[in-house]
């Protein structure tokens, strides 16, 4: 089965805002890491399994890009998803969404590598990670946010 997007919605607190007023750009690594986090949990592949399997994706490289400032008590959809397998990494991406004006305030992709857990050697994935893992379908627009929830606005 194609995997599909997975959203997180947060919103921006007063420990994510740097100097000049807006979300730290670190912050955006923060919550690459967790949306990719709920989503393999939600995928029933998370880190549980990851020990239970002795295996485990390590992040080896990330690609971002900062599109426009968040603010203090912004709600942001993340929204993430697989787009590429093989035998050795998975890739993953990702868009910071503000429904409130409709903005795209990040994008990014990931390149996750299998290693194994006790050597920290890369190894091929097994079968329970390629199928938890598969790129999203084809037929979905992962830039679609017309069916987000826009309570409050």
């Amino acid at each position: 089965p194609m995997s599909t997007i997975f959203d997180l919605k947060i919103q921006v607190q007063p420990a994510h805002i740097d100097v000049l007023g807006h979300v730290n750009n670190v912050m955006y690594i923060q919550w690459m890491q967790d949306v990719a986090e709920a989503h393999i949990e939600a995928l029933g592949l998370g880190l549980a399994q990851y020990l239970e399997l002795k295996h485990a994706m390590v992040a080896v490289e990330h690609h971002v890009q900062y599109r426009k400032a968040a603010l203090i008590d912004d709600e942001i959809i993340l929204r993430t998803w697989l787009y590429d397998i093989n035998a050795l990494y998975s890739f993953r991406q990702y868009v910071f969404y503000r429904p409130q004006d409709q903005a795209v305030l990040f994008s990014g992709n990931t390149k996750w590598a299998c290693v194994e857990i006790a050597t920290g050697r890369p190894k091929r994935m097994s079968p329970t990670f390629t199928q938890a893992y598969q790129p999203l379908a084809a037929d979905i627009n992962p830039l679609d946010f017309s069916h987000i929830d826009l309570k409050n606005q």
